[in-house]
């Protein structure tokens, strides 16, 4: 794939093995896994199994999840991306997700919504995906500020293994 994205500060670029790291670092903290069923990672190789099924991702269905690298220090932060959903997520499947996940000393600089801005805007110019959705855990308001903040609304509300989450969409207005 040759997907690289750059914002004014971060470089959205595919997940590499030699990211396997600082995917450890980012899956193992217990505060990033607070809101996704909270089940840290506990191996590199948890990490390493992770990124070979992202990039898997990327030869099957052209996108995934990308690592978000720091212009400035080139320093891999989280990562961000579009997914392609292809098992059902509250009776929605085939259709195309935004998300992302940062290690916790990056929170609250806009880092997350610099990145997600930066996915919505490739899907919607580039991708031309018609309706992009997204997903985020009912307590988890720093995220859903995030949804919000490039424009996706909530249409309902759902379980996902038993956590109870917003499903958020959003239409593309340039198709």
């Amino acid at each position: 794939m040759n997907i690289k994205l750059e914002t004014e500060r971060l470089i959205l670029r595919e997940i590499l093995l030699s990211d396997a790291e600082e995917m450890f670092k980012l899956d193992s903290n217990p505060n990033v896994n607070t809101y996704l069923g909270n089940n840290p990672v506990k191996t590199i190789d948890e990490s390493l199994t992770l990124i070979n099924n992202l990039q898997n991702q990327y030869k099957k269905n052209g996108i995934g999840r990308f690592a978000v690298v720091l212009k400035e220090t080139n320093e891999f932060i989280g990562w961000s991306g579009i997914k392609f959903l292809t098992e059902p997520e509250n009776n929605h499947v085939n259709v195309y997700e935004i998300g992302y996940r940062l290690q916790e000393e990056y929170w609250g600089k806009g880092y997350g919504s610099e990145a997600a801005q930066a996915w919505l805007d490739y899907g919607f110019s580039e991708m031309k995906i018609e309706k992009m959705y997204a997903s985020v855990h009912k307590e988890n308001t720093a995220s859903k500020r995030i949804l919000e903040k490039i424009g996706m609304q909530i249409t309902s509300e759902f379980l996902w293994n038993g956590i109870p989450c917003y499903w958020l969409e959003m239409e593309n207005n340039l198709v």
